[in-house]
């Protein structure tokens, strides 16, 4: 194989595409990992959690409706967020344009395996009884 094309394929971010956008990887290396995220207007990431890693999340545009560890907030773009380790996050988009965010993993272990997701029925009955206790 040639040697240049080699290099370019290495140089290749992978993507995924999941149904609420698309996660490109821009470098990766033992103990971090650089994100390109687009989330699809109204739509979010599943709220998860960490073991092993933190996150930093940077607004490139659009706007971004950050809760982390119960607390809510909107970025809009340069605006950045850190979400700690072994902490309930998720990041919507509630705008009508796609929210483009950089987010920086830092952490000894960066895998799948280290993603805890709680579901979506978990969210509801947690906002039910927040709106019932006038929180």
């Amino acid at each position: 194989m040639d040697d240049n094309l080699k290099e370019k394929q290495e140089e290749t971010p992978v993507t995924r595409t999941p149904p609420w956008g698309k996660v490109a990887v821009l470098e990766e290396a033992s103990r971090y990992r650089i994100n390109r995220i687009v989330l699809k207007p109204g739509h979010h990431i599943s709220t998860q959690m960490h073991y092993h890693r933190s996150e930093h999340w940077i607004v490139v545009s659009g706007t971004a409706k950050v809760i982390c560890d119960g607390k809510e907030k909107l970025l809009m773009q340069n605006q950045s967020t850190y979400v700690p380790m072994n902490t309930p996050h998720r990041v919507e988009n509630p705008g009508v344009i796609p929210l483009v965010m950089i987010e920086v993993q830092n952490g000894e272990y960066l895998g799948d395996e280290d993603i805890i997701r709680f579901s979506e029925k978990d969210e509801e009955l947690k906002e039910l009884n927040d709106r019932i206790n006038n929180k």
